[in-house]
């Protein structure tokens, strides 16, 4: 988890959300067109990472937004923007801020989560979060990676016997099962695999800092050594093309559900009338 802040913390000073962030976004907002559902409220959950506030203000722009920051960080960049104007809302008010505890129950009838989920070292208590935060009949519509993200970045690591490059992503079955855990309905889940490239090692290593880092408990303690930079360098460079860039795969998991009202728990007492005495007792006479 501290891996993980310290990544929050470093975007918080960034310029910009990393351009793959803004793709996946785009990707999702084609998406909202299966939901028929118009929200009036939405919250906009780890928002400056997830670069959609402008493709949520073109798909509902009359919608109140709220800005979900993970860290006060965050939260601080939000308020400012907002401060300064810097929004995409066409309304005249201005979009909230808020921590991902502090949203009232049932407030919202969308929660967007872009390329978020797989940051949180929980993610059942963030998938809980977004239910509670859904009023009845809205939705959650939400991408993350997947586990094959990076497969040749961890299968080098794996052939060098380092320790893993990055954290261990989670299937989109098994956050099909969170979802329904959660109290979701019938939640529709797909994937696609980008195929992404770079000119040099150098570039790719600054580009994965930029989306976070390795957040993986088992990573390397403490920090290594210039030789053993180069010799990543040196291995990067033999996962080079035909076209001579460097190559690897990144998986991106793509999700929905609607909350639905809460099944009413069988009771564990049965009330029977006098009168339904009476009859079962003449019934049993009768037989005898």
């Amino acid at each position: 988890m501290r891996r993980v802040l310290t990544a929050l913390n470093r975007l918080a000073k960034a310029d910009a959300a990393p351009w793959l962030h803004g793709e996946v976004a785009r990707r999702m907002a084609d998406r909202l067109d299966i939901i028929k559902l118009r929200p009036t409220a939405l919250a906009d959950w780890w928002s400056f990472a997830g670069a959609g506030a402008e493709l949520l203000a073109k798909a509902y722009p009359e919608a109140r937004r709220i800005q979900v920051e993970p860290t006060e960080a965050l939260r601080e960049r939000a308020r400012a923007a907002t401060a300064k104007g810097r929004w995409p809302w066409s309304r005249t008010q201005k979009p909230e801020v808020a921590g991902p505890d502090d949203l009232a129950e049932g407030g919202v009838q969308l929660v967007w989560a872009n390329m978020m989920l797989h940051g949180t070292a929980d993610p059942t208590q963030a998938i809980a979060r977004w239910h509670r935060a859904l009023a009845v009949d809205g939705f959650v519509m939400f991408s993350c990676l997947g586990p094959d993200t990076l497969r040749e970045l961890r299968d080098l690591y794996a052939r060098l016997g380092w320790p893993p490059a990055m954290a261990e992503f989670v299937d989109m079955h098994d956050l099909g099962d969170m979802l329904v855990h959660a109290g979701f309905a019938d939640p529709v889940m797909d994937q696609e695999t980008l195929h992404l490239s770079w000119a040099d090692p150098e570039a790719l290593l600054a580009e994965l800092r930029g989306l976070g880092g390795n957040a993986s408990p088992d990573r390397f303690p403490g920090l290594r050594t210039p030789r053993w930079r180069k010799r990543l360098v040196d291995e990067l460079n033999g996962l080079r093309g035909n076209d001579g860039r460097l190559h690897l795969r990144v998986e991106v998991a793509y999700g929905h559900a609607f909350k639905v009202p809460p099944r009413r728990k069988p009771s564990t007492e049965t009330t029977v009338s006098l009168e339904e005495m009476r009859t079962l007792v003449r019934k049993r006479d009768t037989r005898d």
